[in-house]
């Protein structure tokens, strides 16, 4: 302080106790530690939600196997294919004694955002209900593998 009023002493992101606040350096070094921890910790937590997707698939399925065993025992037929799993949802005209909704929601999609795919007669008999996974294509291994209701009663 040379002696002149009013002159501040500057100092470089040094601040007296007595003032109230951050810093930018600090917010900068927080931001920098949080983003590191991000970093780490984020692809390990992607990892961890992949084989969840695939679970979440497998109890849509089996729900909509539980719906459609319902709607074959008042309608005494599954749905057809072009009637599709809407007709747990809205009665389809040609079903007789439906008394629907078998599913308390509207069709949700396949957690990889993918319409589920229904059939009937499916490929053995009955009726099948597939995810093509994360790829949206059938086939595929780890995650991009189809998630399929002959498949979803097996844990």
């Amino acid at each position: 302080m040379n002696g002149k009023k009013g002159h501040r002493r500057r100092t470089l992101g040094l601040r007296p106790l007595s003032q109230k606040g951050f810093t930018l350096i600090e917010l900068l070094i927080v931001l920098v530690i949080l983003s590191l921890l991000a970093a780490l910790v984020g692809p390990a937590l992607v990892e961890r939600l992949k084989p969840a997707k695939r679970t979440v698939a497998q109890s849509q399925i089996e729900e909509f196997m539980a719906a459609l065993d319902n709607f074959y025992v008042d309608a005494g037929r599954y749905p057809s294919s072009e009637e599709g799993l809407q007709a747990l949802r809205e009665k389809p005209p040609s079903a007789k004694n439906w008394k629907g909704p078998y599913l308390k929601k509207d069709l949700p999609n396949d957690p990889w955002g993918g319409p589920y795919l229904y059939r009937s007669p499916g490929r053995n008999g009955g009726f099948e209900i597939l995810s093509y996974g994360a790829d949206g294509k059938e086939g595929g291994e780890g995650e991009n593998a189809d998630v399929t209701s002959w498949e979803a009663g097996k844990k």
